[in-house]
């Protein structure tokens, strides 16, 4: 099964996304109560930002990606993990055993997933008081460069929305009538970036890519032209990580 949205052509620019603030990913870790040697799945893993994090920590770490590109790079850097295996699946159709895991993440992936369905898949797959997971990066809009940016986009894309991914995603997860109560969790990091590395990240939004495929070259331009403007060979971009979390009753 693949998903509705095909991001081969993101996938190198993914390997230049920001890595989650790692206060907000020890803190997940924690309240999950997870130790090492627990088993976790990684729903839309991507190119491995979360799936190595897990890793790190000593989970067993089964990663669902369905995007070959994607999946190729995950597998590439995880290498050096024996206890990752990598597997073709969605959100809503995992193919993951019953009853399984500890942990069920979905990093950055929670949002392009029906979400009903993909919370009734994790509760299939968790075992009894497991806990679902779910996360973004954000980024700090009150930031010049980050306002300078959303004026582009913005300029380019008419009703410009980003969907799902900045939703307060509680209403959700109670919807299901699977999880609760649902704690929220968020970390702040800074990331200094090489501003050609930051450039080139903007070509892995999905989210802008989507609105505007017509156009997203000429965005991604516009981009370069606020970002060379500034003179820095390395540009700061503040970011929040945002966690919903609840356990399977």
């Amino acid at each position: 099964m693949k998903t509705e949205w095909d991001y081969t052509n993101l996938a190198e620019a993914y390997l230049r996304r920001p890595e989650y603030a790692p206060s907000a990913i020890a803190n997940m870790l924690e309240r999950a109560g997870v130790s090492v040697g627990d088993a976790a799945c990684d729903v839309g893993a991507g190119a491995a930002h979360l799936t190595l994090e897990l890793a790190k920590f000593g989970l067993k770490v089964w990663a669902v990606e369905p995007n070959d590109a994607m999946r190729a790079n995950g597998i590439k850097r995880t290498a050096q993990f024996p206890d990752v295996q990598w597997f073709e699946g969605v959100g809503e159709d995992t193919g993951m055993e019953a009853s399984r895991y500890e942990l069920v993440t979905f990093g950055s992936s929670f949002n392009v997933c029906d979400r009903q369905q993909a919370l009734t898949e994790t509760c299939r797959i968790l075992k009894p008081q497991g806990w679902f997971a779910c996360m973004w990066n954000h980024r700090d809009l009150d930031n010049p460069l980050q306002q300078s940016i959303e004026e582009v986009i913005k300029k380019n894309i008419p009703g410009y929305t980003y969907g799902t991914r900045r939703e307060d995603q509680t209403a959700v997860i109670d919807a299901s009538g699977l999880f609760g109560p649902v704690e929220f969790i968020s970390g702040q990091v800074e990331h200094h970036i090489p501003a050609e590395d930051f450039i080139e990240g903007w070509k892995s939004h999905g989210t802008v890519y989507r609105q505007s495929p017509e156009v997203f070259e000429k965005i991604i331009a516009e981009i370069r032209q606020v970002v060379e403007s500034l003179g820095q060979e390395t540009v700061t971009v503040p970011y929040t990580t945002r966690i919903w979390m609840a356990q399977k009753r």
